[in-house]
């Protein structure tokens, strides 16, 4: 039923994105080529509705499903939901008008609160001994806090065409296997688990996307996709937490039981890790915390010889090391998977900083664009429909003759 799920928030996804393309269009909400920017191209940036679409559409489905109909008894399930579609809505403002971050955050908060009020809420960490947060008022602070923090994480890495449908549809599947394994095992009697359920459905949403969002992209996901995506994944992983029994957090046990709290941070390692960076190098340079630059993760990919498509597989790979890691300790000793982990280490620290920088053609820029006209489309298809939007002096076309590398727009 999961795996149904998947594929339907998946179809509807991939059908849905040229409609959404077609919206950005029409609103003007279009990515102008920017000095930090790495896309070439003024490109439609509405992707998140489309995604949107898919997770409403799969969720609804899910409802009509005796096998979940446990999970829709309470609230939480389209609490998480109500949320993502606050954030998607405010996102696609922000696509269209440019709002400033104190607007933005205001919404996402305003979201994350949303969500907790429909009992979307964490009340204890997985912790040894199970740490309980002592006040309702304190468990609102810390879930708003949370949310908010992982909605940005995966806003700042939104910076190369398929990065951020990728990241979260590779570690959005260790999370998967993760809930699933974890609700066989408290209840086997009943697989349902609102938690599994968001999972499959976020990441048949961002499977859906990703072809139209691969490079040489068509249509970039905006704020109102990334910001979407790590709602949903941070209300999951709060569901989550709560079922695991305090008791066995001791000693080596601990380790897989602490998979409430690990795997998040592990899906979201590379987002949350350049999210820090961006915050402290910013801050200790004297500058406001959400100030742009081009010292992104990805940006650094591309310094050091990478192509968009090779520095997209590659985080693509550290995501799977960090996020399949932590889902292992599940299943296997933590012994065979520290191993296993510093071997895959090794193999990504070689293909990011070896010899195959340059090897691959078919992985190549230029090669990429061969044959394709998506760079002249993004030109003479976005501008002279978008309105209003097509007056902004921002918005400086590339000619199409000379096609050049470009790549999902970085917001911050």
């Amino acid at each position: 039923m999961y795996l149904l799920l998947m594929l339907v928030a998946a179809a509807v996804t991939f059908v849905t994105t040229p409609a959404a393309r077609w919206i950005a269009l029409r609103t003007g909400a279009i990515s102008a080529v920017r000095k930090r920017d790495v896309h070439s191209v003024p490109t439609p940036r509405a992707g998140g509705l489309a995604m949107m679409t898919g997770l409403v559409v799969a969720v609804l489905l899910g409802s009509r499903m005796p096998f979940l109909e446990g999970v829709f008894d309470g609230p939480q399930a389209f609490g998480i939901v109500g949320g993502a579609l606050i954030v998607c809505l405010l996102g696609w403002a922000d696509d269209i008008w440019d709002l400033d971050w104190l607007t933005k955050l205001a919404g996402q908060i305003l979201a994350a609160g949303f969500m907790a009020l429909q009992q979307v809420q964490l009340f204890t960490f997985p912790t040894p001994g199970g740490l309980t947060i002592p006040s309702s008022r304190l468990s609102l602070l810390v879930t708003v806090l949370v949310v908010v923090v992982a909605m940005n994480a995966v806003n700042f890495v939104d910076g190369l065409d398929g990065l951020a449908a990728g990241i979260i549809a590779i570690g959005g599947t260790a999370f998967f296997l993760y809930t699933y394994r974890l609700t066989a095992e408290d209840t086997p009697e009943n697989y349902a688990s609102l938690a599994t359920l968001m999972m499959a459905v976020l990441v048949g949403v961002c499977l859906g996307f990703l072809p139209h969002n691969f490079f040489p992209s068509r249509l970039f996901m905006g704020d109102s996709g990334s910001m979407m995506l790590g709602l949903v994944m941070a209300g999951a992983a709060i569901t989550v937490t709560g079922k695991v029994d305090p008791e066995v957090m001791t000693g080596v046990a601990a380790i897989p039981a602490l998979g409430p709290l690990l795997l998040p941070v592990a899906v979201i390692m590379l987002p949350l890790t350049d999210m820090v960076m961006a915050v402290v190098r910013r801050l200790a340079a004297g500058k406001s915390p959400m100030a742009p630059d081009r010292l992104h993760l990805h940006h650094r990919m591309l310094a050091v010889g990478h192509s968009h498509r090779r520095a997209v597989l590659i985080l693509y790979v550290w995501t799977a090391v960090f996020a399949f890691s932590a889902a292992a300790l599940v299943e296997w000793n933590w012994r065979i998977v520290l191993a296993c982990s510093a071997v895959a280490v090794v193999v990504a620290v070689v293909v990011t900083m070896g010899p195959l920088r340059n090897r691959g053609r078919f992985l190549d820029d230029d090669v990429a664009l061969a044959g394709t006209d998506r760079a002249a489309d993004a030109v003479t298809g976005a501008l002279p429909q978008a309105g209003a939007a097509a007056a902004r002096p921002a918005v400086v076309a590339t000619p199409a003759a000379a096609p050049t590398p470009r790549s999902e727009e970085s917001n911050v």
